[in-house]
């Protein structure tokens, strides 16, 4: 990713601008490796986001609300302690480095002054949230702790002197020289890249590959020119004239602080750095979010549908099995036949096959029974199988069904927020699989499922169910009999209603691909979903949880298109 330090250069005045005076109103941790503050000024309230995820480690303002938990985190308690209605007095960049310093003045207990740094570090999974006090500067508190084991140089922990990652023999790249660019450069080693980045503070591969892709053919001159040409334009894009770009090659997404034009793609521009990051970062976090929810339920599905995998593998060749329940019956009838010719002991017997043209069969024996017990065992086998026909056919549909139902709520997980996941891990409960533990704090109290809201472009509203719960609500509770029910063809997938009675055609197709993107196929280029009045969907005594049967149906293809479902989101 190109969160880098000239991205974060830019970022500064942004923050800078809505943050610096504003007074911090509330603090929330929602995720281990999350912060949001709400800052006030000027009579407006932002949420500032700082991230130290290993993969998704940012700095932004954000209009995404994620759930906060029941129980504050001690972190979080702490930061409240120290900075709730405090001031920042300034957010400044360490030059050329993935480091943000808050300057707080808050109150203490007894309402003195007191003085904070916050430092923000941004470095992959390095990234920490670090608490300062300023006047003794000894760490209060960070997000992730550090020890000397870990780290000889510096010690993260309460208590411990805040020490600034180590120096290095960098160079500035805004006050170089072209003699120092050049004596810094070994043009006969190649790999230029890496030794822009290597020597110079601040730069990131992609900023790196910018400047060589500029200077194209490859000379000292070229290299100095595009050098000399990319940093002006480092400090022309901060703040208020960055057109901040969001690119897609190859199916990987990137983004930058300004137009590159190495990269061979339409840019999709963005009208502040925050509202890109909310754009690149919200769907992938929230998906990492809910795996960190969720793992355990990933892991008990994937055992449970390779369980009844299995057992459907054995039924099947228990099946093929009672195929030859004729064989045994035979071989018990000759058996019968010619007890005068058998012995006790004997280990087979060669028989003419009376039902097969008088052919020789040999029948294989037991030599610990006796030839009229050998013969029960064969009529014993057969009836057996025989009565196990049925109970197997019975049981091969039964874990179909099942396969089919913990197949829909591993789709569902992919697309679920946190809530969606609780909610499943309650059904899934319910269904036996597992054991719902109350969580620690939270009230036990009975709430309706909310399936999610979504608006047409022509204004129309559309329900969708998230997961079984909201699906069963949806469509038995919610919906009324004259309103359009979509979900995708023969595959697991979200119940979707369209709330009117006479819904346009754009609505219509904008409700199937809603459809089609919350299933198993979201990823498929053409999709088939079909679409009935509410009316003419039923579901089965007993069914499993969001299982429905429905006729009268019209089938529409649709591609899912993720940025148009997320566009009508409400």
């Amino acid at each position: 990713m190109a969160f880098d330090a000239m991205f974060l250069k830019s970022m500064t005045e942004e923050l800078a601008e809505h943050g610096e005076s504003g007074r911090i109103m509330k603090i929330h941790q929602p995720f281990s490796h999350e912060l949001v503050l709400y800052i006030r000024k000027n009579r407006e309230n932002k949420r500032l986001l700082i991230s130290s995820h290993p993969s998704y480690a940012r700095i932004q303002w954000t209009d995404d609300i994620p759930e906060n938990p029941a129980q504050p985190p001690m972190f979080c308690m702490l930061l409240r302690k120290y900075l709730e209605g405090a001031i920042i007095e300034s957010i400044t960049q360490l030059p050329n480095e993935r480091i943000l310093q808050f300057s707080i003045r808050g109150k203490d207990d007894i309402g003195e002054n007191r003085f904070c740094d916050l430092f923000v570090e941004i470095m992959g999974r390095h990234s920490n949230i670090t608490l300062v006090d300023r006047a003794k500067n000894v760490i209060v508190d960070c997000i992730k702790h550090v020890s000397p084991a870990q780290n000889s140089y510096r010690t993260l922990l309460p208590g411990a002197t805040y020490i600034l990652p180590p120096a290095t023999d960098k160079l500035n790249p805004f006050e170089v020289t072209a003699e120092q660019l050049l004596a810094r450069l070994d043009f006969p080693a190649g790999k230029l890249e890496k030794q822009l980045v290597q020597n110079f503070a601040g730069f990131s591969p992609l900023l790196a590959r910018e400047i060589v892709f500029r200077a194209g053919n490859l000379t000292a001159d070229s290299l100095v020119a595009a050098f000399f040409e990319v940093m002006p334009l480092v400090n022309q894009h901060v703040g208020h004239s960055a057109v901040p770009n969001e690119w897609r090659v190859s199916n990987k997404e990137d983004y930058y602080f300004f137009p590159l034009r190495h990269i061979d793609a339409e840019p999709t521009e963005f009208a502040s750095l925050s509202a890109l990051l909310d754009h690149f970062y919200i769907g992938k976090a929230r998906r990492d979010r809910v795996h960190q929810f969720a793992h355990d339920l990933e892991k008990l599905l994937s055992n449970e549908l390779a369980r009844s995998r299995l057992k459907i593998e054995k039924l099947e060749n228990t099946l093929l099995e009672t195929e030859k329940a004729d064989v045994y019956r035979v071989q018990g009838e000759l058996l019968t036949a010619n007890l005068h010719l058998m012995e006790r002991g004997m280990k087979e017997i060669t028989v003419e096959n009376f039902y097969d043209d008088m052919k020789k069969m040999t029948i294989p024996l037991d030599t610990r029974k006796t030839p009229s017990a050998n013969a029960q065992s064969y009529f014993s086998r057969y009836q057996k199988l025989r009565n196990a026909v049925e109970v197997v056919k019975e049981q091969i549909s039964l874990t179909k069904e099942e396969i089919t139902y913990l197949e829909s709520i591993e789709s569902q997980l992919e697309t679920s927020g946190p809530q969606d996941v609780e909610e499943i891990r309650q059904e899934l409960a319910e269904q036996g699989y597992l054991r719902y533990k109350q969580k620690k704090g939270s009230r036990k109290k009975t709430t309706l499922p909310a399936p999610e809201k979504y608006t047409s472009s022509t204004g129309l509203s559309i329900l969708v169910g998230k997961n079984n719960k909201q699906n069963d609500y949806l469509t038995n509770k919610l919906a009324r009999n004259n309103d359009l029910w979509f979900h995708v063809k023969d595959l697991p997938g979200s119940h979707v209603v369209i709330q009117s009675n006479a819904p346009d055609e754009t609505s219509i197709t904008e409700a199937a691909m809603i459809a089609a993107y919350y299933s198993k196929a979201r990823l498929s280029a053409t999709v088939p979903v079909d679409g009935t009045l509410v009316k003419h969907v039923k579901k089965p005594n007993g069914a499993k949880p969001g299982y429905v049967i429905y006729d009268n149906q019209t089938t529409y293809f649709v591609t899912p298109d993720e940025k148009l479902v997320l566009a009508l989101k409400n």
